[in-house]
């Protein structure tokens, strides 16, 4: 016996979606056996004028006779696809429905879209993303493509069916088949999310897939930030051949700014105050959010050291930057010999500073300005609370506690 399939359609106005003129957007929801989706009918009326049990306005003015003319035609029009797909022997689903009515949203498909979608991000490196932001975009795109050829047979799929099930497959398949650790798999995922989040704004689909998605980082590789007594270790301890290396790992940690930062560090971003102090002014390359950093006696002793480097010179750069993955396997060589068993790499800096800068007093917000956050949230994502930390409060609560 085949199943029984059940069809409706209902207009409604979405009382969530009420501009500031007063007036709703008029939606076609079509269910076909329990699965729904809704169609916009480029219509607007004020909720009050509308009837929801005869599913038109009771008004007689132009306007509204206009409205209830185009909700009779989509109703018409519904109802001829529907028959159509009988006719033609065809599945029947409301996904299926709304294909045949060549409305805009049905007719866009995912994989397209999304490369569209990749394009316009590339645009905005520079102004509003980095190169590496716009880079997992493409990279995703690929992974995509494979994902829906494998597990679905096809080369793309329409935008209306992508749901929690695609977007949980997708996650299993990147670690699966191309190794992706989780971290790596939910960074390209929020990449999927805003590109839906994009589509539900445009009114391409009804509902965000990710709405009920949980992504979660797995906080194993937390980053360990090096203490006063290590960080004046390395700026003694490496040798010669080290010491470029050591010198701009020192001076980020020094300052708070990123490896990409230094790297694109130049004369110009610095300035200099009524009292002497030597400041660095600089918007940082992944957000664009000004970092104003004070620069400290030894950070501009180095900058001092490298002013007439030939090499640094020659590269239009204040400091010797090498790229960031020689950068990082001299620092675990440079770990080795100060004996330090802590991972070291060029992002590590900024959590270092951030922690002895939260361990000396420095209240968050400032901490935030330094490092170029626009809220603290993130910064105390950096600020480790140190066992110095710890200490110097229980010997305060002590001191209260036996008074």
């Amino acid at each position: 016996m085949l199943p029984r399939t059940t069809f409706s359609v209902v207009f409604f106005y979405k009382k969530t979606k009420v501009t500031k003129k007063g007036k709703a957007p008029i939606y076609a929801r079509i269910t076909t056996t329990g699965q729904s989706t809704e169609i916009y009918t480029q219509c607007q009326i004020e909720p009050e004028r509308w009837n929801q049990r005869l599913e038109r306005s009771l008004y007689k003015d132009e306007v509204d006779q206009q409205i209830n003319r185009i909700i009779a035609s989509y109703r018409a029009s519904i109802l001829a696809a529907y028959d159509r797909l009988i006719q033609e022997n065809k599945t029947l689903t409301c996904f299926a429905v709304k294909q045949l009515l060549g409305s805009a949203s049905s007719s866009r498909m995912m994989l397209a879209e999304f490369g569209k979608y990749c394009e316009k991000r590339q645009q905005e490196v520079g102004t509003r993303i980095t190169q590496l932001t716009a880079n997992k975009y493409h990279r995703l795109l690929r992974y995509m493509t494979e994902y829906i050829r494998q597990m679905y047979g096809k080369e793309d799929l329409p935008l209306e069916t992508v749901d929690y099930a695609y977007v949980d497959g997708l996650n299993t398949y990147m670690q699966t088949a191309y190794n992706c650790h989780n971290n790596g798999a939910v960074n390209l995922l929020c990449c999927l999310k805003n590109f839906l989040l994009y589509a539900v704004r445009n009114e391409w689909i009804e509902k965000n897939p990710f709405r009920y998605y949980k992504m979660k980082i797995d906080k194993t590789n937390v980053k360990v930030p090096l203490t006063k007594a290590e960080l004046d270790l390395l700026l003694k301890r490496p040798n010669e051949r080290l010491a470029r290396i050591r010198d701009v790992f020192c001076f980020c940690t020094l300052t708070g700014l990123a490896f990409t930062d230094v790297d694109h560090l130049r004369w110009e971003h610095f300035t200099t105050d009524e009292e002497g102090q030597l400041w660095i002014h600089k918007p940082r390359e992944k957000t664009s959010v000004m970092s104003r950093v004070p620069v400290l006696p030894q950070a501009a002793a180095l900058l001092e050291k490298y002013r007439d480097d030939a090499n640094c010179r020659a590269r239009g750069k204040l400091l010797p930057v090498p790229s960031n993955t020689n950068m990082n396997a001299c620092l675990k060589e440079i770990a080795d010999i100060c004996q330090i068993h802590k991972h070291l790499t060029t992002h590590l800096t900024r959590h270092t500073f951030a922690t002895l800068a939260i361990e000396y007093g420095m209240p968050i917000d400032i901490i935030a300005k330094i490092l170029g956050h626009t809220n603290t949230n993130m910064t105390r994502r950096y600020a480790k609370i140190s066992e110095a930390n710890i200490s110097r409060e229980m010997r305060r609560i002590g001191k209260v506690l036996t008074a």
